[in-house]
C-alpha cells in the first residue's frame, strides 16, 4: 500500500495534482475539508487498518509535521512517496488571486509557510521522493529527487 504525502505552500498545486494523479487511486485527507487533526488522524487510522492508499494534501512545510504521517504509515508497512510541489511564491500568490474570494488564503498565510518550508529529503523516511512543478501550459512535470541539489 501508499501513503503519499504533498509538501509545498499554498496555491502550489497540490490539490489540483491530487486531482489528476491520484483521485482515482487514493482517499484525500486535508486538513482543509477535516478542520481538526483529531480528524485528519482518525481518517489516516482507517486507512492504515484497511490498507487502503491515500495523499495527505496539507501543506506540510516542516519535517516535524511530515513526520507524523512517515512514522505512522512505515508501522502500517506502507510505501510512503513524497511530492513537493515547487513553485515561487509569485506564481502562489498569482495563483491564489485568481480563486473565488471565500477560498482565498491571507498573504500573510502564503508568506508564512513559505518562510517556514523545510525542503524534504530521502533521509525522512520516505521510499520515494520528487519534484513537481507546473509547465507554462499548465501540465505537471514531475521529476526524481535528488538530494544532492
Amino acid at each position: 500500500m501508499e501513503a503519499v504525502i504533498f509538501i509545498g505552500v499554498q496555491a502550489s498545486g497540490k490539490t489540483t495534482f491530487y486531482r489528476e494523479r491520484f483521485f482515482s487511486t487514493h482517499v484525500r485527507i486535508s486538513l482543509d475539508l477535516l478542520k481538526t487533526r483529531h480528524r485528519e488522524m482518525r481518517f489516516m487510522q482507517v486507512c492504515l487498518e484497511t490498507q487502503q492508499p491515500f495523499v495527505i494534501d496539507n501543506t506540510n512545510p516542516v519535517r516535524e509535521e511530515r513526520q507524523r504521517y512517515i512514522e505512522a504509515a512505515k508501522a502500517a508497512r506502507f510505501r510512503v512517496v513524497g511530492y513537493y510541489l515547487q513553485s515561487s511564491i509569485e506564481e502562489c500568490k498569482a495563483r491564489n488571486e485568481g480563486r473565488c474570494e471565500n477560498q482565498q488564503i491571507p498573504l500573510v498565510g502564503l508568506l508564512g509557510t513559505y518562510k517556514r518550508l523545510e525542503l524534504p529529503s530521502l533521509n525522512e523516511g520516505f521510499d520515494e521522493l520528487h519534484y513537481v512543478r507546473i509547465a507554462e501550459e499548465g501540465r505537471f512535470v514531475i521529476e526524481r529527487w535528488s538530494d544532492e541539489v
